[in-house]
């Protein structure tokens, strides 16, 4: 078994990079699951058992930001860590984030090197499932 992941984002071609980039990453892998924005994000938290989850900010239908606010809402942030992965310059945005219980942010363009730290921080010591 091996970690479970959503990946969110609007762009068909970044959800294939982070799939390949985590990988490449050399981490515990099981399925990667994908949705196209927040909306199907939310959907997919909600049908599947997801140890981590790397979102976009800037997508259709529902936004990252408000994925955030809705996973907050629902007591997801709890348990699951939310990594951003996004152009997104703005500290003030970014921050806004964090202190509403998004883990880390990972700027793109990436590395895969980035994503095995960033899950090793943020799931130390956990199984995967």
């Amino acid at each position: 078994m091996g970690y479970e992941v959503l990946v969110v984002d609007d762009s068909m071609i970044i959800r294939s990079m982070v799939a390949k980039t985590l990988r490449m990453s050399g981490l515990k892998l099981g399925t990667i699951l994908f949705a196209t924005n927040g909306q199907e994000g939310l959907d997919q938290l909600r049908n599947n058992q997801v140890d981590i989850v790397f979102a976009d900010i800037n997508m259709p239908v529902m936004d990252g930001v408000e994925m955030v606010n809705a996973m907050a809402e629902e007591g997801f942030l709890e348990r699951v860590p939310v990594v951003i992965v996004s152009t997104e310059r703005s500290t003030t945005r970014i921050e806004a984030l964090k202190a509403k219980g998004v883990n880390a942010y990972l700027q793109k363009p990436f590395m895969p090197e980035q994503f095995k730290e960033t899950v090793d921080r943020l799931l130390p010591g956990k199984e995967a499932t």
